[in-house]
């Protein structure tokens, strides 16, 4: 019997982890719009505290590991943990040979994430071992890139109306994706001054994403609706002003509206249509959304003045990246994060619960819900009777016993105001939490500053250039970014998951530029960069195993500019194929 060497990969994670829900749904929007899939969040009930360090294989290794040929099967046996290596037992259906091919595998357990190598051609078991091990043949390169870019898209906006391009990407940890995302262009015309002069016209644009936990369904509601509800209340303010442009508290208030009207059809319209129909069956398809819950990121652009608002309910962030006079970018994060661990939002919670000692425990709502500000979310929302009504003649929780004066969570958004500045090349970056787990807003800009300068230069890091890289060193500059740049403020997310991964935050040479779609370069970095070992190995984790060591990601970058516009039709926005998998990009049309 050959015996194949496992190397320790690193230990020890004390997260919990939610159960993956079981199904998802995709649609998609057309018409300016792109397509969207589905999203969430899962926040453990206990701050993370794993640890999980990636090391580079050294060449040798694998070269010392090739001990005869023929077929390996995985048998269960002889398993050291901690840190010392991981030995397991595989029984050969050939003689011994010359030298085979050898495969990386991820030994998954409880507590634990190990790499090795295996020897042979055979099939591999990954089924769980009687202790909960799985093991898991490692991603290459090339197919941790192939997933990275499955649910990359991009698009050129040739309207002429400040915005020339957007990205966005989606990588799932849970299965499904709870995560999900939106984007809309609405031409609005403007009334002219006089019968004689022409009427123009201009662009409201959205972006939004939305960041699911307990489940897909509300941030799939929030795809399907947000916008709507939010152009709804944006067209009657704009209305109602006649001539005149609204004041900009009166646009801030539309788009509050909006957010909270949809998030009261998702909670307590809901209620009162399960209440009348007194259907087991509408109540499990309706209050689906009501009992999962999303945050909320949405973007507004009105074209003509080139202000952007961005609303937040939530912890999802929108960063602004703006050149600077020294040539570098600067960051500026546009909404701040809506958790429990945030001094504004606990003293606004305390204050409209007085007296209620356990309003925020551990920095969570009740010492359950991270986010203090979410669509759904129900059971934070609810009367105890409804709460009640409702378990005892259909289904449900029972509500905490800390609930006394609900609602205790809000869809209301935080708004913001930005002018853009088209002409100085202004891009932002919305993301759901799980690559602000991974990425500072600097490294964020910088990583999105470098791209542009490769993509300007026409460069990007071949195989040679990393070859030469490991022979002579890195010649890779500091990102294009001012330190120290960034809003001041609460910065609720913070890169814990560097910690958590044992990576050193200042080592040097960590990101590189690889592929055409902004927003899938910034995955690739926040995943690892040129760690390719890491990369794959996050790749490569299973759900809901994935989910203790990254989070569901969504990412959109939104660049803007003065291009002109390339045709009188009303469908100027045009898929860039260059930035895009799709195998079918006919299907968006």
């Amino acid at each position: 019997m050959h015996r194949a060497a496992v190397r320790a990969f690193r230990t020890s994670h004390h997260s919990s982890v939610r159960n993956p829900v079981r199904s998802a749904r995709r649609s998609h929007l057309h018409l300016f719009t792109s397509n969207a899939r589905q999203h969430h969040h899962s926040s453990a009930n206990e701050p993370l505290r794993s640890s999980m360090y990636v090391r580079r294989l050294p060449a040798a290794l694998a070269s010392g590991l090739i001990l005869g040929y023929g077929a390996w099967y995985y048998n269960g046996a002889d398993i050291l943990s901690g840190s010392q290596a991981v030995t397991r037992a595989f029984t050969s259906t050939q003689g011994a040979a010359d030298a085979v091919p050898t495969r990386t595998v991820l030994v998954v357990g409880a507590d634990e994430l190990t790499q090795g190598t295996i020897v042979g051609e055979g099939p591999l078991y990954k089924s769980a071992t009687e202790d909960g091990r799985r093991i898991v043949e490692m991603l290459t390169p090339e197919q941790a890139t192939a997933k990275l870019r499955r649910q990359e898209e991009s698009f050129w906006v040739n309207r002429g109306q400040g915005v020339t391009r957007y990205d966005l990407v989606q990588l799932g940890s849970n299965d499904p994706i709870e995560d999900d995302h939106a984007e809309k262009i609405v031409e609005v015309p403007n009334r002219a001054a006089t019968e004689e002069e022409e009427v123009s016209s201009s662009d409201w644009m959205f972006w939004g994403v939305f960041d699911g936990h307990s489940g897909w369904t509300t941030s799939a509601t929030l795809r399907e609706s947000l916008i709507s509800y939010v152009a709804r209340e944006l067209n009657s303010t704009y209305k109602a002003a006649s001539n005149n442009a609204p004041p900009p508290e009166a646009i801030d208030s539309a788009i509050k509206t909006g957010f909270t009207r949809l998030d009261n059809e998702i909670v307590h319209k809901s209620v009162e249509k399960v209440f009348k129909a007194s259907s087991k069956a509408m109540a499990a398809e309706l209050l689906q959304p009501a009992l999962s819950g999303s945050c909320a990121l949405l973007t507004f652009y009105d074209s003509r003045s080139e202000l952007l608002r961005v609303a937040c309910t939530g912890d999802s962030r929108a960063v602004l990246g703006r050149r600077a006079k020294s040539g570098k970018w600067i960051a500026t994060a546009l909404s701040e994060d809506q958790t429990g661990n945030n001094p504004t939002e606990v003293a606004r919670m305390r204050m409209q619960h007085p007296g209620e000692e356990h309003v925020i425990r551990n920095g969570r709502v009740l010492g359950g819900l991270e986010p203090t500000r979410a669509f759904g979310d129900a059971v934070y929302k609810w009367s105890r009777d409804v709460a009640g009504r409702l378990r005892e003649n259909f289904f449900g929780r029972s509500p905490s016993p800390l609930l006394k004066t609900p609602p205790y969570v809000t869809a209301e958004p935080v708004v913001t105001t930005t002018k853009i500045e088209p002409e100085n090349g202004d891009f932002v970056v919305l993301a759901t939490d799980g690559l602000w787990e991974m990425l500072t807003n600097e490294e964020v800009v910088g990583l999105v500053g470098q791209w542009i300068e490769t993509q300007k230069s026409g460069k990007s890091s071949s195989q040679f250039d990393r070859a030469w890289s490991k022979v002579f060193g890195s010649q890779n500059k500091p990102l294009p970014v001012e330190q120290g740049r960034s809003a001041s403020g609460f910065d609720g997310k913070t890169p814990i998951r560097l910690q958590q991964w044992g990576i050193d935050p200042d080592a040097r040479d960590r990101f590189v530029v690889r592929d055409k779609n902004a927003a899938t370069h910034l995955v690739r970095n926040a995943l690892g960069g040129t760690n390719d070992e890491q990369v794959c190995a996050l790749l490569t984790l299973p759900s809901p195993f994935s989910r203790r060591y990254r989070d569901d990601l969504t990412v959109q970058v939104i660049f803007f500019g003065h291009a002109d516009k390339t045709s009188e039709k009303t469908g100027d926005v045009t898929i860039n194929l260059d930035a895009t998998t799709d195998q079918d990009p006919r299907a968006r049309l």
